[in-house]
């Protein structure tokens, strides 16, 4: 059975159970991880914080909050869907899209057993506005000129400007109006460590560093969840991940693809997989003598070979990257917008732009090498393997990247001089909310708080009249042109070194007791919030 064999959940059209066919042996040594009302997940990350204002969920992926919109079920070759969750129905919007009206669910309540209404949806919202709380997410929210509460059951958001894509940004988590009453810092608010939600699950316990449990809220608006209790462990390291995985000390566990593929032909268990929109890119900081050179940056993105990225780091879970738009989302992905592998190619650029090969095979132009730095977290083997393949590439056409295991504190404040193996598409439910911030102008000044919005500081005029069409226009059919434009325009003059796209890939043991989740694009965050679990809410116990 070859990786590609494997369940992988690319298109809508059937909902995927998690428990493999009738006459799927279970593994006899592996522990019970959790009986028959609770899952035990692993998880690599951990969220610094569970506060929305201070960022969390800001793609409604917690199952401790509920946003106005959720993500839907995923259907291949269209534009992601959202439906309603706190609100009653989907947002409408006016004419000019300026103006949004929800209204919202009534007889919902808060865990703490407060009623929620129209106050909590303001509060959220000027909240996260609030110069005060710092919050991360202000920017995302700039074309929000305010929110007001119609009546308790109808909010209305005023736009600065037209803004089509605007019930996109409405996925955030709502607290209750008491809990940021009082204007302060998001990173000072009871809400990281305590948090009072809608959701589906309540926070019973959370040791940092270690264990989160949830349990079921008996009062949910959608009914009380049949999985009763889910314990997340923590377990960084990839390697140890999978060992304990394959131990049967989790019912599930996200794992990079090649650990994932090792559990193919493991009675027991099935390997899962998820489309999204996150990507892996080598960033190339245009203030770096060597990463600025548009000759280097084009010649970089014809000597990578992606498909072999794909087909042996990947496992062939992932499509190979030319920008940062996927076929995820429908007619705004431009095929035509792609490089192709041509080393001869790479080199002729190189050659005409000055760049001569030294004495040791390495580059050289007016005296400076064809050399720099290329960071990837050490704990992640998925991006140290992709650096080692693209740092392959570059060699072979006179290009030397120095690869250097960083860990996140200290990764952050060398954006702006070193490359780095980065990860994006965090809110992928629209070509605005994909790539605006990554490749505005307006985010090329280093921004310690939002160190990866444009993390290599691109400036192209071209793009930033695409993007700002893109964002205002309410033409569908315009829109579409001004990010197929977009994505020309890159090819030309890229900002970075796009690789893949991944499939998210998890591993599920297949004895549990419930079953039902369906495919989701997943965005760039990961994990137990999302795969086979993202609608855990809804499982029912299998019969």
């Amino acid at each position: 059975m070859t990786p590609r064999s494997l369940r992988v959940v690319l298109g809508g059209l059937t909902a995927l159970g998690l428990l493999a066919a009738a006459g799927c042996g279970s593994n006899p040594d592996a522990p019970d991880a959790a009986g028959a009302t609770g899952l035990v997940l692993a998880d690599a990350y951990e969220d610094p914080s569970l506060n929305p204002i201070a960022g969390y969920s800001e793609t409604g992926y917690s199952k401790i909050y509920d946003g106005l919109v959720r993500a839907a079920p995923y259907q291949a070759g269209v534009l992601p869907a959202i439906e309603p969750a706190l609100a009653a129905q989907l947002p409408q919007a006016s004419a000019d899209a300026r103006e949004w009206t929800v209204s919202l669910r009534t007889g919902v309540t808060f865990h703490d057993g407060s009623a929620f209404d129209a106050d909590d949806v303001v509060a959220t919202y000027r909240a996260v506005l609030d110069p005060v709380s710092g919050s991360p997410l202000a920017s995302s929210y700039e074309m929000l000129q305010a929110v007001d509460k119609v009546d308790a059951s109808t909010v209305r958001f005023t736009l600065k400007y037209s803004y089509a894509p605007f019930d996109r940004r409405l996925m955030l988590g709502i607290v209750p109006a008491e809990s940021v009453a009082t204007p302060g810092p998001a990173d000072a608010s009871p809400l990281n460590e305590k948090p009072v939600g809608t959701g589906p699950y309540k926070l019973e316990s959370w040791r940092k560093g270690s264990e989160m449990v949830l349990t079921a809220n008996p009062d949910h608006w959608g009914g009380e969840p049949a999985v009763k209790k889910l314990t997340i462990i923590l377990a960084p390291d990839d390697n140890t991940r999978t060992q304990r995985t394959a131990a049967g000390e989790f019912d599930g566990s996200w794992l990079p693809p090649k650990l994932a593929a090792t559990f193919a032909d493991r009675d027991g268990y099935e390997v899962v997989a998820h489309p999204s929109a996150d990507f892996r890119a080598v960033s190339l900081p245009t203030g770096h003598p060597v990463t600025g050179d548009p000759a280097i940056r084009l010649a970089l993105n014809h000597a990578v070979d992606r498909q072999a990225m794909v087909d042996n780091i990947l496992a062939g879970y992932g499509k190979p990257a030319y920008t940062p738009i996927p076929e995820a989302l429908g007619t705004f992905h431009n095929p035509q917008a792609t490089f192709a592998y041509d080393p001869a190619k790479a080199g002729q650029i190189l050659d005409a732009a000055g760049w001569v090969p030294g004495p040791d095979g390495i580059r050289v132009k007016g005296g400076q090498r064809a050399e720099f730095t290329l960071m990837y977290f050490p704990n992640e083997t998925l991006r140290r393997d992709l650096s080692l393949a693209f740092t392959s590439d570059a060699k072979k056409i006179g290009i030397e990247v120095n690869l250097e295991g960083v860990d996140r504190p200290k990764f952050r404040p060398r954006i702006p001089q070193d490359a780095g193996l980065l990860g994006g598409g965090d809110n992928p439910y629209d070509p605005d909310t994909q790539v605006y911030a990554l490749l505005h102008s307006t985010y090329a000044q280093y921004d310690a708080n939002n160190p990866f919005r444009n993390p290599g500081a691109y400036r192209n005029d071209a793009v930033d009249a695409a993007l700002d069409l893109g964002r205002r226009s309410i033409d569908p059919a315009e829109r579409t042109r001004a990010y197929q434009d977009l994505q020309a325009e890159l090819i030309k003059a890229p900002s970075a070194v796009m690789l893949a796209f991944l499939d998210h890939v998890y591993v599920v043991r297949t004895d549990g007791a419930f079953t039902g989740t369906v495919p989701v694009l997943e965005p760039h965050a990961h994990g137990t919030s999302w795969g086979p679990w993202w609608n855990v809410r809804d499982w029912k116990p299998r019969r």
